[in-house]
């Protein structure tokens, strides 16, 4: 067959890469077994809205973190480095109900900046505070609707100008069951129409050796 010889490989959740992301909320009741703080990993988030500034979490009934996103309307969406790979793969296998996932993996818990009850994780280089705005029930997963009311980043992010360097953070991307490290930059929005200086000024290819 030529390479781009089309097949039908059946229908299913294929749309990749996407951004694993690991959502971290607690209860109304923090000190309980049941509110307390947790994390669980998430693979369908996405940004939904620009103003105001809103994302999308889907997440199945079953899970825990359903329940407190539910009894509280808050979660926070911590974005994933290479060093919290491995617990985030934990945090995606573990249930939250009978264990702690922040103790069983190292991680700090920490209010979250703007919100009420849910807790951020401290060793994410990015967190997004979010507020619960309406749920749509999809089928096997409910899409919890949700307004950014606040977002913290590590300092060593921001370059000397205060600009968010997000690809010193080292993200972590998902492909098709698989944890991939984000790598070469291929280009950026609009430099298939950008003049030839500021391609390069972009791409740093400008900066003297």
């Amino acid at each position: 067959m030529a390479k781009h010889d089309k097949i039908d490989v059946g229908v299913s959740t294929i749309l990749n890469p996407v951004p694993v992301v690991m959502v971290s909320s607690a209860g109304k009741e923090p000190e309980t077994e049941f509110g307390r703080p947790n994390i669980m990993t998430a693979a369908w988030a996405g940004t939904i809205n620009s103003e105001p500034p809103m994302l999308s979490v889907s997440i199945r009934k079953s899970r825990h973190t359903h329940k407190l996103i539910t009894e509280t309307g808050e979660f926070v969406v911590n974005l994933v480095s290479k060093s919290l790979c491995k617990a985030c793969d934990y945090c995606g296998v573990r249930g939250g109900e009978k264990e702690d996932k922040f103790k069983s993996c190292s991680l700090t818990p920490v209010k979250a900046e703007g919100l009420e009850y849910a807790y951020a994780i401290k060793e994410a280089p990015v967190s997004i505070s979010c507020v619960v705005k309406s749920v749509q029930e999809l089928g096997s997963h409910d899409m919890f609707i949700a307004e950014i009311k606040a977002v913290t980043a590590d300092s060593y992010l921001l370059d000397d100008n205060g600009k968010l360097c997000l690809e010193n953070a080292r993200l972590v991307a998902y492909n098709h069951g698989e944890y991939y490290l984000l790598g070469e930059k291929l280009g950026f929005f609009g430099y298939s129409v950008a003049p030839e200086d500021i391609i390069r000024k972009r791409m740093g290819k400008d900066k003297k050796k």
